[in-house]
């Protein structure tokens, strides 16, 4: 009984075999594959050698697109909301204290590292050159681009709208405000940085300041066309949630909404 048991299974493998064999080569009479006379995906060295090649390094940005031209319509109450983020760091009201970074009252037209009261990095202090809108709208777009060196880690605003509204807000909150930008200035400036985006090059900051004296006649000087510099950035302590890193006391807007001056 055990022997005939044992009999029954080899047979059944050898059948199963057998079976698969057969099935195997009456599949091979009954399907002939076609044989393609090329590859359906060639492959070549050239196509190889292109494929090993490094990917090629990003443009680099032109910079910030004009504002010069939205001033005229920015919104100085969107721009007042936009840096009460910042208002841990800084204080703009007149005669108010400097807290992490500098007091920022009268800081659009002003000259860079304008408190004497404050102790500035060396990057912001020895970047000279005055707060122009140009100037402003650069710093704001790319603190570290803008101010080799700066300890400030705001990424930078990249809405033309939301720099346009800070600027003017900042602006509004001066004895001297600087008067509106005239049309060749805002041709200046679009052309500017319509040419260096053309070449692939960041725009050169041709943004003219223009201070009224202290006694507020109407006498306007143009400033250094490359004046350059952070609106006063704080030197030390880390950005609060919410708040941008200030450095040297130059405008640190918060994320999605800078304070300048940080």
């Amino acid at each position: 009984m055990k022997t005939m048991e044992i009999n029954k299974i080899v047979a059944g493998i050898i059948v199963a075999v057998l079976l698969v064999v057969v099935v195997g080569k009456i599949g091979g009479a009954l399907v002939h594959p076609k044989e393609l006379e090329e590859p359906v995906y060639p492959f070549s060295d050239d196509l190889m050698a292109a494929a090993n090649q490094p990917a090629a390094a990003p443009e680099k940005p032109a910079g910030p697109e004009p504002i010069l031209a939205m001033l005229a319509d920015a919104d100085v109450a969107a721009g007042e909301k936009v840096f009460k983020k910042c208002g841990s760091c800084h204080d703009n009201t007149n005669g108010g204290p400097n807290k992490v970074g500098p007091n920022l009252y009268g800081i659009v037209g002003n000259v860079v590292a304008h408190k004497d009261d404050f102790s500035y990095s060396d990057a912001v202090a020895n970047h000279g050159g005055n707060w122009g809108y140009t100037e402003l709208n650069h710093f704001l777009y790319s603190p570290k681009d803008y101010i080799p060196g700066t300890k400030m880690s705001f990424g930078g605003l990249k809405k033309p709208s939301d720099r346009a509204n800070v600027i003017a807000f900042l602006n509004s909150m001066s004895d001297n405000p600087l008067p509106a930008p005239s049309a060749d200035e805002i041709a200046a400036e679009e052309g500017g940085d319509k040419a260096a985006a053309e070449t692939g090059e960041a725009p050169a900051d041709e943004g003219a300041a223009k201070t009224e004296d202290n006694n507020g006649d109407a006498g306007n000087a143009e400033a250094t066309d490359d004046a350059a510099g952070d609106v006063a950035m704080p030197e030390e302590g880390p950005a609060k949630d919410g708040d941008a890193a200030n450095d040297n006391g130059e405008p640190a807007p918060a994320e999605e909404a800078p304070a300048a001056g940080q």
